[in-house]
């Protein structure tokens, strides 16, 4: 009988280990760890006789005992508000970009617009031992990511910010943004200009709701300004406000609408178009917000605003990278980017 079936590498239920492979390469525990490791170290002849064993057994490298070990990880991971929105789509894109540049790995969760799963997700990677995470957060929820952070977690915030100035996140200027869809709705003629989207506690609708207001004010009373609030920022939120506009006289119409985020306009478009005295862009002049890909594929293209998402995320795993591989220099940062507007036919026509 020969050592092999003499000595089985394993019992049943239980996972080959590193010591399993040794034995049944018949090497040292340290070569096959230099095999997993540092391959560089071993002789080819010896490298090929243990990952023969490694194959044989099924064996497994735990990543995340290693990294306990090492007191590092190669993985960080990033949490963000809603993956349905292709703008934290392309800032999952931009973050995964910087980091395999530096050699780590990005994992990535999605907590669906719920405070609950963010956080459940914020618990596992802390628990998993990741080296930093990014947090794109849902609003008003960062309580217990300021406890992950506060106990030794690297954090960097996108499209959001902790109140204590020694942290690092990357912001969009949206009350800049909101400027900017107004004055285009102003210098196109229009007079009559309501903004929609809601609930205004959330802090982009709140400061883009501020930029609109800011560009209205410049008209000294030349232009009239409307809000009005949704409960949401979703597709079905802005087709109710739609099909409420449709009801309305002429003299109590909008000549120009900015909504708070792309989808809330492309539920207003699919509501207004329909309705056989009105024609968009003539009649009402509709402005978008996010550069959403929804906004680019219906029957009318809609105007927006477009934030650098690829760019936040790049520079938000930047950030973080510095944070965790030179903590002695590492120096809190914000930084500010700017949206840039994209006009398309819903405001301009053909």
């Amino acid at each position: 009988m020969s050592d092999r079936e003499k000595d089985p590498p394993s019992r049943a239920g239980r996972q080959p280990s590193m010591v399993d492979v040794a034995r049944r390469a018949g090497v040292a525990l340290g070569t096959v760890s230099n095999v997993v490791n540092q391959p560089g170290k071993v002789s080819e002849k010896t490298r090929l006789k243990v990952q023969a064993a490694i194959e044989e057994l099924g064996f497994v490298r735990n990543r995340a005992a290693g990294s306990l070990a090492r007191g590092t990880s190669n993985t960080i991971g990033f949490v963000t508000i809603d993956l349905g929105n292709s703008f934290f789509l392309d800032m999952a894109r931009g973050a995964e970009e910087q980091a395999q540049s530096m050699g780590k790995y990005l994992l990535l969760a999605n907590a669906d617009v719920s405070a609950d799963k963010q956080d459940s997700y914020l618990a596992l990677f802390n628990e998993e031992r990741v080296a930093g995470i990014l947090l794109a957060p849902v609003p008003h929820s960062l309580e217990y990511a300021a406890w992950v952070r506060a106990h030794g977690r690297p954090v960097v915030t996108v499209n959001g910010a902790f109140d204590e100035p020694d942290s690092c996140a990357v912001l969009i200027d949206n009350e800049h943004g909101g400027y900017l869809a107004a004055r285009h709705l102003i210098e196109l003629g229009r007079r009559r200009i309501a903004f929609v989207g809601g609930p205004d506690f959330l802090t982009p609708v709140h400061e883009r709701h501020v930029g609109v207001e800011r560009a209205v004010a410049e008209t000294n009373g030349a232009v009239r300004l409307e809000h009005i609030p949704t409960r949401e920022e979703q597709t079905g939120d802005g087709g109710e406000v739609g099909h409420a506009l449709r009801s309305r006289s002429p003299d109590r119409m909008p000549d120009g609408i900015v909504a708070a985020a792309d989808l809330l306009a492309v539920g207003m478009v699919q509501a207004l178009s329909v309705a056989p005295s009105l024609s968009i862009p003539r009649d009402v002049a509709i402005i978008g917000y996010d550069n959403n890909r929804l906004a680019w594929d219906g029957t009318i293209p809609i105007s927006t605003l477009s934030q650098p998402g690829r760019e936040m995320g790049k520079a938000a795993a930047e950030l973080l990278l510095d944070e965790i591989l030179h903590p002695a220099t590492h120096v809190h940062r914000r930084l500010t980017l700017e949206p840039t507007l994209i006009a398309r036919q819903s405001t301009i026509g053909e």
